[in-house]
């Protein structure tokens, strides 16, 4: 039987998905195009660890929000089997590759976010109308799945893949972690300890997170807050911080890319908190044994947001509403004065069990090959 030949044609190679890339290329013989334009701060994948030569889109706009990735199209007209693609519907070398690989007949596979819950009737139609070319999708979570089932998609062609991060050496810095002083050192009190990690922008609504902290202490539950991270809000968060007086309880760590100290530092945490979508740090937080609290709107979430179990590896609050978040930590830290061993378990369960690479590639073996 001849093995597929399989072509991943992607808007963009981010770095954190470097490990299932790899993985993809060594088990499934993948070839890797990918589009030149970045996305804000988020890096690139480093080429150079591929065996084979990643080739590069350049990245041209149209006309608004339309553009195209220069050489695209094309690759439909090569000797692959099947096909990833990341399917943005705006990408109109995209709907060129798709339209041209069912004519083909070769397999199409669009993999991204699916289906949020807020798209325009625009946006709903250009989803339809994709999937009646594409084979299938492979999507980050179960949520856009079932929205998708509700709007008549072929439940048969949705695939759920989750999302992962650097997993194989995280588990070694996991393996190795253990209780330090780090926050007593600093704070020099035995509170419980919050963070954040991720940028600090105005999506992430660090105020917010800075009120309901407000309000915990003012009904004398104290505890303190670690933010790491830089970004462009930093002044203003900091002006925000001040005015509230919690200087005292507050430590701007600032941005940190050793992973062995992200390791301890969220290791250490009795919780992550993220008032605006929570995204990959769900899994980065629970990775290293920590419960991730964020809102319960999942329409504005990120997929990773299905990470979270309610009252088992986390918790939600209403969106925007910091009285209610306050209530949600509270309650939290009530109820786990300590970090308890089986919730560091259910943590580290959640993510070994579906938020790796391993899981992935075997998901993407079984609708590919």
């Amino acid at each position: 039987m001849q093995k597929n030949k399989i072509c991943c044609a992607l808007n963009f190679a981010p770095h954190y998905r470097e490990e299932i890339f790899l993985l993809m290329e060594e088990e499934l013989d993948c070839d890797f195009f990918v589009g030149s334009k970045t996305f804000g701060t988020i890096k690139k994948i480093d080429y150079s660890r591929f065996n084979k030569k990643v080739n590069e889109l350049a990245f041209t706009r149209i006309f608004k929000h339309f553009y195209f990735l220069k050489g695209q199209t094309r690759l439909g007209f090569a000797n692959y089997s099947h096909y990833i693609i990341t399917g943005q519907p705006y990408n109109l070398s995209a709907w060129a590759l798709l339209i041209l690989s069912k004519i083909r007949g070769k397999k199409t596979f669009i993999w991204n976010h699916g289906w949020y819950g807020d798209e325009t009737f625009l946006k709903k139609t250009l989803k339809k109308i994709q999937l009646k070319f594409a084979t299938g999708y492979l999507l980050y979570g179960t949520y856009a799945k079932h929205l998708m089932e509700k709007e008549g998609f072929d439940s048969s062609k949705l695939n759920v893949v989750y999302n992962s991060l650097s997993y194989t050496e995280q588990k070694k810095i996991r393996n190795q972690l253990q209780k330090t002083s780090i926050y007593f050192g600093h704070f020099n009190n035995n509170n419980p300890t919050l963070l954040f990690i991720g940028r600090l922008t105005e999506v992430k609504k660090l105020p917010l997170l800075l009120k309901a902290m407000q309000l915990a202490q003012e009904e004398g539950c104290y505890f303190n807050l670690v933010i790491i991270g830089d970004g462009a809000e930093k002044q203003s968060i900091k002006a925000v911080a001040e005015n509230f007086k919690l200087k005292h309880n507050l430590w701007f760590y600032g941005s940190c890319y050793n992973e062995k100290q992200i390791g301890e530092l969220i290791y250490n945490a009795d919780a992550c908190v993220s008032p605006g979508n929570i995204g990959l740090t769900a899994i980065h937080s629970l990775m290293y044994g920590t419960p991730a609290i964020t809102h319960s709107n999942f329409t504005n979430q990120m997929p990773e947001f299905e990470a979270i179990e309610d009252n088992i590896t986390g918790a939600f609050f209403q969106e925007n509403n910091a009285e209610d978040l306050k209530s949600v930590i509270v309650q939290w830290l009530e109820k786990h004065p300590k970090k308890e061993e089986n919730l560091i378990r259910a943590c580290y369960n959640k993510i070994d069990l579906n938020y790796n690479p391993n899981y992935q590639i075997k998901i993407l073996k079984k609708v590919l090959q």
